[in-house]
């Protein structure tokens, strides 16, 4: 490429939101994810794409090996400032490895395609090297697994306190009560919204899964004063939750629009963190806290793997702490019981 992409944002006729870079190859491929993907994958590719083609200013099939390692360079910084959470500089470890990815999937999209000189991928699976007598494949990114981060009461309190809207006390007690991810929320349609059940039917959950999750009362008292009173009358979508003014009012939030409200939110409550993420945390965290079965989180985080479940038992307060003084105690029990029977045959 000649110059550095330009990420254009549009929406397709069914209110969708679509990108382009300004290269046919990059659209195509884009236009490609767009029909097989999530909104919120849709997005991630575009922009990791951006990143990676403004710094290797080449076009996409003249590409190699060595311009990946230059962009991993790049992107991990000179190392003179890095975070105190996992000490590393640029971006962030889990970051880079989803850029990774999207990269190969744009090569394997374009080796699939069969119409270009490219032969192989020149993303690299990963570095060989010997563990044991045996040849294995090391990860170009090592993603450390770190506990998320969750929201205090006080702060969860003091995020709902700092909306403005019905539609954003909606959107944020989904999460924070739900576990929804954010691009759930932002696929509810208003048939979805099961009042009588108090419940959410999830239409367009991770990998198109659906699921059906029970809701507190607060989420549905905040929608109901949020359809009657805000919601245009004349909004030319089925979803739930629209913009409410400007060019584009009647038409579905985007993502860009929830992380804005939320951040106008931290800062009006004074919070350093809270997230989309973090608040679908603090919901599994929470219902582990009081008792709910990792099965029955797992049912409700809409995880196919109960091991993506277990991170919440170790932020939960006490379970740690009850599991160890109970295998203490019992140790304790049988020390007592053998040292009183070798008094006894002594």
């Amino acid at each position: 490429m000649t110059t550095a992409p330009t990420l254009i944002r549009f929406s397709s006729p069914s209110g969708a939101d679509r990108y382009l870079l300004g290269h046919p190859l990059l659209d195509r491929y884009l236009e490609f994810v767009a029909g097989r993907a999530r909104p919120n994958t849709l997005r991630a590719v575009a922009f990791d794409l951006k990143a990676f083609f403004s710094v290797i200013d080449k076009d996409p099939v003249d590409v190699v090996a060595a311009d990946v390692f230059d962009f991993l360079a790049h992107q991990r910084g000179d190392r003179k400032v890095v975070r105190m959470a996992d000490r590393e500089s640029g971006v962030s470890a889990r970051t880079l490895a989803r850029r990774l990815s999207s990269l190969s999937g744009l090569y394997a999209y374009l080796m699939a395609r069969g119409d270009t000189t490219l032969r192989s991928n020149p993303v690299p699976r990963g570095l060989a090297t010997r563990s044991g007598g045996r040849l294995r494949m090391a990860p170009l990114v090592r993603v450390p697994r770190t506990l998320p981060k969750i929201l205090a009461p006080g702060e969860a309190d003091a995020l709902l306190s700092a909306l403005r809207r019905h539609r954003d006390r909606a959107m944020v007690l989904a999460m924070l009560l739900g576990g929804l991810r954010r691009c759930e929320v932002l696929g509810l349609r208003l048939q979805d919204v099961r009042v009588g059940d108090r419940a959410l039917f999830v239409n367009e959950g991770k990998g198109g899964h659906q699921r059906v999750v029970p809701v507190a009362n607060p989420f549905f008292t905040a929608v109901g004063d949020y359809l009657r009173t805000e919601r245009p009358k004349d909004a030319g979508t089925d979803r739930v939750f629209v913009v409410l003014k400007g060019p584009r009012r009647g038409r579905p939030l985007s993502a860009e629009g929830v992380d804005e409200i939320l951040a106008g939110a931290r800062v009006r409550g004074r919070l350093e963190h809270a997230t989309c993420h973090e608040l679908r945390h603090t919901c599994f965290t929470r219902l582990r806290e009081a008792g709910m079965a990792l099965e029955a989180v797992q049912a409700q985080a809409g995880h196919r793997s109960i091991e993506s479940t277990r991170v919440y038992l170790h932020l939960t307060n006490d379970w740690l702490a009850g599991e160890y003084h109970r295998a203490s105690g019992l140790i304790d029990r049988a020390t007592r019981e053998l040292t009183a029977m070798q008094e006894v045959t002594a």
